[in-house]
């Protein structure tokens, strides 16, 4: 059997910056033991696999895989799909904007799609989920033996301090004083399988800003995620977290009504840079919405040969 496949880089505008993504536009045929061993073999963060939609009124139903695992819901495939498919004209463009809905684990996605010339340039999209809170994380102390920081790089007060939250996937957010502090995280995996494996958010987002009065009301964000439970060393741009940042921090905005924006570059020290662009609307005080979007970039086309039974 042959599948036909696409790369494309996610959360960027230029070839070989984002986030690898590997797109099986037409999947039916695959078992669960091919597809996880597919994904292996591109050994991406995540591959997605496009099935037709069970509701006809969707536009189709997708499958995400980690080298480890399969995820209800990943930011950078439902984006990076979205862009392959309209590129290679399995989806129709109408105009400037397309809107189009992707089943997934989490429930059906609403994504943009912003055109120019015909071709895609960006795609956006909404939150299935609000914001979930459960357990607190473990101490500051404990965080910084796993990152190799120290309890002074961390931002613990009375309006931030380390937290987990999950928009599908959960993720403990780790916020540091300084940017430049992103570069001394040093994972200590032994130390992570002892004080974060059975955790309900083992994956690690730690995150800074230059200007930390602002950061409830927008702005611009540095980050980097760690995933080692899903297969995952470092991610150079992750959607399904940068959802649950926003509204992480969409929950402490001082806005009543309206949209506040954040900018978050990753995967700056992995020589990867990714630009993840975030809306949270807020209605009367409350979240009302939660959008992730960015540009990408078209990098291979190619068959795959699958053999055995699946």
């Amino acid at each position: 059997m042959s599948y036909a496949f696409h790369t494309a880089d996610v959360f960027t505008d230029s070839l070989h910056g984002g986030n690898p993504l590997a797109v099986i536009p037409d999947a039916r045929g695959l078992s669960d033991r091919q597809m996880q061993a597919i994904t292996r073999e591109f050994n991406y963060s995540e591959t997605i696999f496009v099935f037709p939609p069970e509701n006809r009124s969707n536009t189709r139903r997708v499958r995400i895989f980690t080298p480890a695992t399969e995820l209800p819901f990943a930011g950078h495939p439902t984006v990076g799909c979205a862009f392959v498919l309209a590129w290679i004209g399995e989806i129709p463009l109408t105009g400037d904007e397309s809107r189009i809905v992707l089943e997934e684990g989490v429930g059906p996605v609403h994504v943009l799609i912003r055109c120019k010339d015909g071709k895609p340039v960006f795609a956006q999209l909404t939150s299935v989920k609000l914001p979930e809170i459960n357990d607190p994380p473990p101490r500051p102390e404990v965080l910084c033996e796993i990152l190799s920081l120290e309890p002074s790089h961390i931002v613990a007060d009375d309006m931030i301090e380390p937290e987990a939250v999950s928009t599908g996937v959960p993720y403990l957010f780790i916020p540091l004083k300084k940017p430049e502090m992103l570069s001394w995280v040093k994972v200590d995996i032994a130390k992570w399988e002892l004080s974060l494996r059975d955790y309900w958010a083992p994956e690690m987002f730690v995150f800074s800003t230059d200007d930390w009065s602002q950061i409830f009301e927008g702005g611009h964000i540095r980050a980097r995620m760690f995933a080692p439970g899903l297969g995952i060393g470092e991610d150079p741009a992750t959607g399904s977290a940068c959802a649950a940042l926003a509204g992480f921090l969409g929950l402490r905005s001082e806005t009543r009504n309206g949209t506040v924006r954040w900018s978050v570059d990753q995967g700056v020290e992995m020589g990867r840079p990714s630009r993840l662009e975030l809306e949270v609307d807020l209605k009367r005080g409350q979240l009302e919405a939660i959008r992730v979007g960015g540009a990408s970039v078209l990098v291979s086309s190619g068959t795959l040969q699958i053999e055995g039974e699946a």
